[in-house]
């Protein structure tokens, strides 16, 4: 892979991940109300799933999941309902203090990790943008899996970068701001979680078409 190749992916996945999805404020309520421990664990997953979804990609899976119907329609309907009760239980989660038990930290550690990779994982449109999306950059006529393996890693490093960025901010904000105003920023990634999961119900594979 050419660095022209490289520098444009680079330059193009940036301007994809600007845009706040799940994942990211998932990082953000994680960094307001428990902590960079766990906001790390959280970005930890986020950053695999990237690495499981390119990795798919590069199998055929997208391609088969474009092709299926009702697959499609399975894991969509799972990821909006995922994505609803996160919303859920981050409008009704109260404002805690970040002092914990290094045990209550390592469980809350543990979930944060397996919430942020199963959002990532359970949105079919990811895979689908991500299947239209990385193919471009690759070139036929060199080792395809050196290339993937290359994309793939480049863009869990965009990702942990992005989310650390948005986690240390609703880490800022619980040290600058009241209470009331973190439950605020938990409550407004709530609402942006319902809104996502609704247009995740309503996305269909032709899309991307």
């Amino acid at each position: 892979m050419d660095a022209t190749t490289l520098f444009l992916y680079l330059i193009a996945v940036a301007a994809v991940m600007v845009t706040p999805g799940p994942t990211m404020l998932l990082a953000l309520s994680n960094g307001a109300t428990r902590g960079m421990r766990v906001a790390a664990c959280g970005i930890a997953g986020a950053a695999l799933a990237d690495l499981l979804l390119i990795g798919a990609v590069g199998c055929g899976l997208g391609a088969l999941l474009l092709a299926s119907e009702q697959w499609f329609t399975v894991i969509k309907w799972i990821g909006a309902a995922y994505l609803l009760y996160l919303a859920w239980g981050m409008w009704r989660a109260p404002t805690q203090a970040l002092v914990a038990t290094s045990g209550a930290a390592s469980a809350s550690g543990r979930a944060a990790f397996f919430r942020a990779l199963f959002v990532a994982l359970s949105n079919p449109k990811t895979l689908l943008f991500t299947s239209a999306f990385v193919p471009q950059f690759v070139h036929a006529d060199q080792p395809v899996a050196l290339q993937y393996t290359i994309l793939a890693v480049v863009a869990a490093l965009m990702d942990i970068l992005m989310m650390s960025i948005y986690a240390y901010g609703g880490r800022h904000a619980m040290r600058t701001l009241s209470a009331r105003a973190v439950q605020w920023i938990n409550r407004s990634c709530a609402g942006m979680l319902a809104f996502l999961a609704v247009g995740l119900s309503l996305y269909r594979r032709s899309d991307l078409r």
